[in-house]
Protein backbone atom coordinates (compact mmCIF):
# COMPACT_ATOMS: atom_id res chain seq x y z
CA UNK A 1 0.00 0.00 0.00
CA UNK A 2 1.20 3.76 -0.60
CA UNK A 3 1.39 5.85 2.30
CA UNK A 4 -1.48 6.22 4.14
CA UNK A 5 -3.15 9.56 4.30
CA UNK A 6 -5.06 8.25 7.05
CA UNK A 7 -3.13 5.86 9.59
CA UNK A 8 -4.19 4.36 13.19
CA UNK A 9 -1.65 1.88 14.24
CA UNK A 10 -2.86 0.18 17.77
CA UNK A 11 -4.89 2.59 18.62
CA UNK A 12 -6.95 2.22 22.58
CA UNK A 13 -9.60 3.96 23.34
CA UNK A 14 -10.70 4.06 26.82
CA UNK A 15 -13.75 5.12 28.39
CA UNK A 16 -15.44 3.98 31.21
CA UNK A 17 -13.06 1.96 32.44
CA UNK A 18 -13.26 -0.50 29.46
CA UNK A 19 -11.73 0.14 25.95
CA UNK A 20 -14.41 1.05 23.34
CA UNK A 21 -11.09 0.75 20.57
CA UNK A 22 -9.38 -1.77 21.48
CA UNK A 23 -5.78 -1.74 19.51
CA UNK A 24 -7.14 -0.75 15.79
CA UNK A 25 -4.84 -0.39 13.00
CA UNK A 26 -6.02 0.38 9.84
CA UNK A 27 -4.97 2.58 7.00
CA UNK A 28 -6.52 4.28 4.17
CA UNK A 29 -4.29 5.96 1.07
CA UNK A 30 -5.41 8.90 -1.33
CA UNK A 31 -8.18 7.43 -3.81
CA UNK A 32 -8.81 4.80 -1.04
CA UNK A 33 -12.14 4.10 0.37
CA UNK A 34 -12.12 2.10 3.48
CA UNK A 35 -15.62 0.90 4.83
CA UNK A 36 -16.05 0.29 8.83
CA UNK A 37 -18.88 -2.18 9.33
CA UNK A 38 -19.89 -2.70 12.82
CA UNK A 39 -23.34 -2.58 14.76
CA UNK A 40 -24.24 0.30 17.44
CA UNK A 41 -21.38 0.63 19.76
CA UNK A 42 -18.36 -1.13 17.66
CA UNK A 43 -16.64 1.64 18.11
CA UNK A 44 -17.30 3.64 14.68
CA UNK A 45 -17.76 6.98 15.44
CA UNK A 46 -15.42 7.10 18.69
CA UNK A 47 -12.56 5.85 15.38
CA UNK A 48 -13.57 8.90 13.78
CA UNK A 49 -13.72 11.19 16.52
CA UNK A 50 -9.82 10.05 17.38
CA UNK A 51 -9.02 11.05 13.95
CA UNK A 52 -10.96 14.62 13.91
CA UNK A 53 -8.90 15.13 17.32
CA UNK A 54 -12.65 14.95 19.63
CA UNK A 55 -11.18 11.80 21.23
CA UNK A 56 -7.40 11.78 22.24
CA UNK A 57 -6.18 7.93 22.60
CA UNK A 58 -4.44 6.53 25.67
CA UNK A 59 -2.29 4.08 22.98
CA UNK A 60 -1.36 4.10 19.69
CA UNK A 61 -0.51 6.38 16.89
CA UNK A 62 -2.96 8.75 14.84
CA UNK A 63 -1.89 10.38 11.62
CA UNK A 64 -4.03 12.39 9.18
CA UNK A 65 -1.64 13.32 6.21
CA UNK A 66 1.36 13.02 8.58
CA UNK A 67 0.13 15.01 11.65
CA UNK A 68 -0.98 13.76 14.77
CA UNK A 69 -5.14 15.08 15.55
CA UNK A 70 -4.65 14.58 19.33
CA UNK A 71 -1.42 17.60 19.04
CA UNK A 72 -2.75 19.81 16.29
CA UNK A 73 -6.27 19.08 15.73
CA UNK A 74 -6.40 22.06 14.06
CA UNK A 75 -3.52 21.29 11.19
CA UNK A 76 -5.22 17.83 11.08
CA UNK A 77 -9.11 19.34 10.32
CA UNK A 78 -7.46 21.05 7.96
CA UNK A 79 -6.54 18.20 5.74
CA UNK A 80 -10.23 16.77 6.11
CA UNK A 81 -14.14 17.10 5.93
CA UNK A 82 -16.55 15.21 8.28
CA UNK A 83 -20.07 14.22 7.14
CA UNK A 84 -21.73 13.00 10.06
CA UNK A 85 -25.28 11.50 9.70
CA UNK A 86 -27.19 14.74 10.84
CA UNK A 87 -25.51 17.51 8.89
CA UNK A 88 -24.63 20.17 10.60
CA UNK A 89 -25.86 23.21 8.32
CA UNK A 90 -27.72 26.57 8.70
CA UNK A 91 -31.49 25.70 7.39
CA UNK A 92 -32.25 29.54 7.20
CA UNK A 93 -29.27 29.97 4.18
CA UNK A 94 -29.35 28.31 0.93
CA UNK A 95 -27.17 25.89 -0.80
CA UNK A 96 -25.45 28.29 -2.34
CA UNK A 97 -24.89 30.01 0.87
CA UNK A 98 -23.76 27.34 3.12
CA UNK A 99 -21.45 26.34 1.02
CA UNK A 100 -20.05 30.01 0.63
CA UNK A 101 -20.10 30.55 4.31
CA UNK A 102 -18.04 27.38 5.25
CA UNK A 103 -15.73 27.77 2.54
CA UNK A 104 -14.98 31.65 3.84
CA UNK A 105 -14.52 29.95 7.37
CA UNK A 106 -11.54 27.66 5.57
CA UNK A 107 -10.48 30.85 3.76
CA UNK A 108 -11.66 29.85 1.00
CA UNK A 109 -13.44 32.93 -1.60
CA UNK A 110 -16.18 31.49 -3.97
CA UNK A 111 -18.11 33.17 -6.45
CA UNK A 112 -21.96 32.48 -6.30
CA UNK A 113 -21.30 30.60 -9.80
CA UNK A 114 -18.00 29.08 -8.40
CA UNK A 115 -20.46 27.47 -5.58
CA UNK A 116 -23.15 26.27 -7.96
CA UNK A 117 -20.99 24.21 -10.08
CA UNK A 118 -19.64 22.63 -6.77
CA UNK A 119 -23.23 21.54 -5.94
CA UNK A 120 -23.86 20.29 -9.12
CA UNK A 121 -20.72 18.43 -9.55
CA UNK A 122 -21.86 17.27 -5.79
CA UNK A 123 -25.29 16.11 -7.48
CA UNK A 124 -27.21 18.89 -6.23
CA UNK A 125 -30.03 19.63 -9.19
CA UNK A 126 -29.49 23.50 -10.12
CA UNK A 127 -33.31 24.30 -9.31
CA UNK A 128 -32.20 23.61 -5.45
CA UNK A 129 -29.11 26.00 -5.37
CA UNK A 130 -31.05 28.93 -3.86
CA UNK A 131 -33.60 27.20 -2.19
CA UNK A 132 -32.99 27.71 2.10
CA UNK A 133 -32.12 24.11 3.37
CA UNK A 134 -34.93 24.19 5.30
CA UNK A 135 -36.31 22.49 2.24
CA UNK A 136 -33.78 20.01 1.98
CA UNK A 137 -33.84 16.65 2.07
CA UNK A 138 -31.61 14.53 4.12
CA UNK A 139 -29.66 14.08 1.03
CA UNK A 140 -29.36 17.06 -0.41
CA UNK A 141 -28.04 17.79 2.60
CA UNK A 142 -25.18 15.88 2.27
CA UNK A 143 -24.57 16.62 -1.24
CA UNK A 144 -23.64 20.07 0.19
CA UNK A 145 -21.88 18.80 2.82
CA UNK A 146 -20.00 16.91 0.09
CA UNK A 147 -19.83 19.76 -1.87
CA UNK A 148 -17.86 21.67 0.77
CA UNK A 149 -15.21 18.84 0.93
CA UNK A 150 -14.80 19.15 -3.09
CA UNK A 151 -14.36 23.10 -2.36
CA UNK A 152 -11.72 22.61 0.30
CA UNK A 153 -9.50 20.14 -1.47
CA UNK A 154 -9.68 18.10 1.04
CA UNK A 155 -6.67 14.96 1.80
CA UNK A 156 -9.24 13.18 3.71
CA UNK A 157 -13.68 12.34 3.83
CA UNK A 158 -14.66 10.95 7.23
CA UNK A 159 -18.50 9.99 6.50
CA UNK A 160 -20.77 8.66 9.42
CA UNK A 161 -23.24 6.34 8.36
CA UNK A 162 -23.81 8.37 5.38
CA UNK A 163 -27.03 6.10 3.70
CA UNK A 164 -29.09 6.13 6.77
CA UNK A 165 -32.55 7.00 6.00
CA UNK A 166 -31.85 7.45 2.23
CA UNK A 167 -34.20 5.79 0.06
CA UNK A 168 -32.30 3.42 -2.73
CA UNK A 169 -32.30 6.15 -4.99
CA UNK A 170 -30.04 8.94 -3.07
CA UNK A 171 -28.25 6.43 -1.62
CA UNK A 172 -26.93 5.38 -4.83
CA UNK A 173 -26.51 9.28 -5.71
CA UNK A 174 -24.28 9.48 -3.01
CA UNK A 175 -22.37 6.03 -3.77
CA UNK A 176 -21.09 8.12 -6.71
CA UNK A 177 -20.25 11.21 -5.36
CA UNK A 178 -18.22 9.65 -2.62
CA UNK A 179 -16.47 7.15 -5.53
CA UNK A 180 -16.09 10.90 -7.12
CA UNK A 181 -13.89 11.81 -4.41
CA UNK A 182 -11.85 9.13 -4.44
CA UNK A 183 -11.48 9.65 -8.10
CA UNK A 184 -9.95 12.52 -7.11
CA UNK A 185 -7.33 11.48 -4.89
CA UNK A 186 -9.30 11.80 -1.55
CA UNK A 187 -9.10 8.79 1.01
CA UNK A 188 -12.29 8.27 2.33
CA UNK A 189 -13.16 6.39 5.80
CA UNK A 190 -16.96 5.50 6.32
CA UNK A 191 -18.87 4.09 9.06
CA UNK A 192 -21.92 2.24 8.13
CA UNK A 193 -24.05 -0.59 9.11
CA UNK A 194 -24.76 -0.32 5.07
CA UNK A 195 -23.49 -3.86 3.74
CA UNK A 196 -25.00 -3.15 0.03
CA UNK A 197 -23.51 0.01 0.16
CA UNK A 198 -20.35 -0.79 1.53
CA UNK A 199 -19.60 -3.46 -1.31
CA UNK A 200 -20.75 -0.79 -3.92
CA UNK A 201 -18.31 1.97 -3.04
CA UNK A 202 -15.76 0.53 -0.93
CA UNK A 203 -12.49 -1.47 -2.14
CA UNK A 204 -11.35 -2.28 1.18
CA UNK A 205 -13.94 -3.26 4.38
CA UNK A 206 -13.57 -3.64 7.87
CA UNK A 207 -15.06 -5.45 10.35
CA UNK A 208 -15.51 -3.70 13.85
CA UNK A 209 -16.93 -5.14 17.09
CA UNK A 210 -16.64 -3.88 20.67
CA UNK A 211 -13.83 -2.05 19.69
CA UNK A 212 -11.27 -4.22 17.81
CA UNK A 213 -10.86 -5.01 14.51
CA UNK A 214 -11.97 -8.88 13.49
CA UNK A 215 -11.98 -8.66 9.83
CA UNK A 216 -10.32 -7.06 6.89
CA UNK A 217 -10.51 -7.80 2.99
CA UNK A 218 -10.38 -6.64 -0.13
CA UNK A 219 -13.82 -5.71 -0.95
CA UNK A 220 -13.47 -7.87 -4.41
CA UNK A 221 -12.63 -10.95 -2.75
CA UNK A 222 -16.75 -11.14 -1.18
CA UNK A 223 -19.54 -11.52 -2.60
CA UNK A 224 -22.86 -9.59 -1.05
CA UNK A 225 -23.43 -13.20 0.47
CA UNK A 226 -20.53 -13.42 1.53
CA UNK A 227 -20.14 -9.90 3.52
CA UNK A 228 -23.20 -10.77 5.10
CA UNK A 229 -22.28 -13.90 6.37
CA UNK A 230 -19.03 -12.44 7.74
CA UNK A 231 -20.54 -9.24 9.06
CA UNK A 232 -23.57 -11.37 10.71
CA UNK A 233 -20.63 -14.14 12.59
CA UNK A 234 -19.52 -11.07 14.67
CA UNK A 235 -23.01 -9.36 15.11
CA UNK A 236 -23.60 -10.66 18.99
CA UNK A 237 -20.67 -9.03 20.74
CA UNK A 238 -22.20 -7.13 23.46
CA UNK A 239 -21.79 -3.51 22.89
CA UNK A 240 -19.42 -0.92 24.13
CA UNK A 241 -19.71 3.01 24.71
CA UNK A 242 -19.07 5.61 21.98
CA UNK A 243 -18.26 9.17 22.34
CA UNK A 244 -20.66 11.61 20.23
CA UNK A 245 -19.30 15.13 19.10
CA UNK A 246 -21.26 17.88 19.87
CA UNK A 247 -22.62 19.84 16.75
CA UNK A 248 -20.68 22.92 16.96
CA UNK A 249 -17.92 20.24 16.54
CA UNK A 250 -19.03 18.84 13.75
CA UNK A 251 -19.70 22.00 12.10
CA UNK A 252 -15.79 22.65 12.60
CA UNK A 253 -14.96 19.61 11.52
CA UNK A 254 -16.94 20.55 7.99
Amino acid sequence: MQTPVLDLQEVVVMRGGRRTVDELSLRVPAGGVYALLGGNGAGKTTTLNVLLGFVAPVAGRVAVAGMDPARDSRAARRAMAYLPENVALYSYLSGIENLRYFCEIAGLKLTAQEASRLLEQAGLAPVSHRARLATYSKGMRQKVGLAIAQARHVRAMLLDEPTSGLDPAAANQLTMAVRGLADAGVAVLMATHDLFNAKQVSDRIGILRAGRLVAEFDTDSVDHAQLEAVYLAHADEPEAITVQPTPMECEAAI
